[in-house]
Formats: C-alpha cells, sequence, structure tokens
C-alpha cells in the first residue's frame, strides 16, 4: 500500500512554493503594459455590467471596521485556512488528499502562467481619477505591499487570475462535503464569498479577475481528477489492519465438518 509522508508532503509543498514565488516576483511586466490591460479589463467589464468596483468600494469605506478585517482577510487569513484544508484533508481523509493536492498545485502554476503573459494593474494602483482606495495602505495591517520588503519581492500586477479565489473555491470545495457539523459546511460553503468582498472591495481585484481564479480552479481540478491516483487509506504505519474474525468455536461432541447453529431467542407476537 503506498503511504503518504508528511515530512515529504511539507518538502514538496515548500519547493514548489518557492519556485512559484521566484518565478511570480522575477517576472513583473511594466507598468505601461499592466495599466492597458487594466483599462482593456474596465472595458470588458463595462459591456457586460461588471463594472462596479469604485462604486461597492466606496459604499464600504463608510465602515472602517469592515475594511480593516477584509484587510486581514486578504492579506492573512486566505493563507492560513488554505494551509489548514491541506493539512486537515492529510490527516483526516488521505485516500482523497492526493487530489485536492494536486488540484492545489495545478491551480497555482495556472495562474502563473496568467501572471506572467498577463501582467494587470489592480485597481488599487490605477491612477486617481478612476477613484480607487488603497486600502492596505489607509488602514494600516500586520503588513502592507507599500512595507520595504514586501514592496520590493512582491509582483505588483500578478492580478490576472485572482489566486485568492482560486484557492477560497478549493478550501470550499475540499471542506464542505467532508465537514460533519452544518454550521462548519455553510461557512465553508460561502467562504468564496468573504473572500471575493476582500478582494474587491480592498481594490486588489477586479470581478473578472475572481472569474479567472474560478477558471484555473475548474481546469486544475479536472486535470486532477483525471491523473491524480486515490491515495491510502491509512497514513499511520502504526495503525493495524483489522483483525480477522474469529469463527465460534464447534461444540463438544460435534463430528467433523457437521453444521452446527448458535442458539436464538425468540419472543412471543403480541
Amino acid at each position: 500500500m503506498r503511504r503518504l509522508y508528511w515530512w515529504r508532503e511539507a518538502l514538496t509543498v515548500l519547493v514548489l512554493y518557492e519556485v512559484y514565488s521566484a518565478v511570480r516576483n522575477l517576472s513583473e511586466g511594466s507598468t505601461r503594459q499592466a495599466l492597458h490591460h487594466a483599462r482593456q479589463l474596465m472595458h470588458w467589464q463595462h459591456m457586460i455590467g461588471l463594472n462596479h468596483e469604485a462604486t461597492l468600494q466606496s459604499w464600504a469605506l463608510h465602515s472602517k471596521p469592515l475594511i480593516v478585517f477584509l484587510n486581514y482577510v486578504y492579506g492573512s487569513l486566505h493563507f492560513i485556512i488554505t494551509a489548514g484544508a491541506v493539512i486537515w484533508l492529510y490527516r483526516r481523509h488521505p485516500g482523497d488528499y492526493p487530489r485536492w493536492r494536486n488540484t492545489l498545485a495545478l491551480t497555482t502554476v495556472l495562474a502563473l502562467i496568467g501572471f506572467v503573459f498577463w501582467p494587470l494593474m489592480p485597481p488599487r494602483l490605477l491612477p486617481a481619477q478612476y477613484g480607487f482606495v488603497d486600502t492596505l495602505a489607509k488602514y494600516k495591517t500586520f503588513w502592507s505591499f507599500d512595507s520595504g520588503a514586501i514592496n520590493k519581492i512582491s509582483n505588483q500586477y500578478a492580478a490576472m487570475p485572482s489566486l485568492h479565489f482560486g484557492w477560497s473555491l478549493f478550501c470550499a470545495s475540499s471542506l464542505a462535503p467532508r465537514l460533519r457539523r452544518r454550521p462548519a459546511q455553510v461557512a465553508a460553503a460561502l467562504y468564496p464569498l468573504l473572500t471575493l468582498a476582500a478582494i474587491v472591495l480592498t481594490a486588489n481585484h477586479y470581478f473578472l479577475d475572481a472569474a479567472g481564479g474560478a477558471l484555473v480552479f475548474l481546469t486544475g481540478y479536472a486535470l486532477s481528477r483525471r491523473f491524480t491516483r486515490p491515495g491510502p487509506v491509512v497514513t499511520d504505519p502504526d495503525e493495524a489492519a483489522p483483525e480477522p474474525v474469529t469463527p465460534p468455536a464447534r461444540p463438544a461432541g460435534a463430528a467433523e465438518g457437521e453444521a452446527f447453529s448458535l442458539p436464538l431467542r425468540f419472543r412471543p407476537l403480541h
């Protein structure tokens, strides 16, 4: 039986993330190209009636607690939830784990292709006349894109597709059907909506970025289902297989091969 070893899984994730980060942050397009793509995308959104990010953010800015909360959702919570989902699947559903691990990896790789070949300026970096506010800069949280280290290593134009939204769909799809408590199931199912609110109201993504995130997730899931073998049922090598059921002893005096049955008691029907 194939076994999953936590150290090998952790090492694989670490290597993939380092490669992803290096490619993502070394492939930042030019400001002119990213702005051109942003104007293109907003034109497409206008044509289909989706170009409402600035209006929605102007409403949300009336509530500072809401914006600060969404800043934390965007900046920190999506990493915590995604990592927690991966660990929980590894420990509780090892048979399903390889398929979902590969789904997450493929989703991330496909998003990286978008970052490299279609740099996109997020709403928060657009010129002031577009009416967007960089909420991470206005309301300081644990970190912001303006901080020295992050400003140097983060690709500011890696907006299409939204990996935040793609990862949120991964979490919802992998967790909701497997959680036992109804409140937890509902929370997992609604998590992508919270993520969508966070990426739009903090001016980090457009609606079509979320659509792109959904597309790369669905593609990654389809490829993973096609090419991934199921994982083992038991991951802990110390877990023993169920002991075989020992048949009842033959009553004394019964001949070899003679059939016998256990005594049954019947209660009279009333």
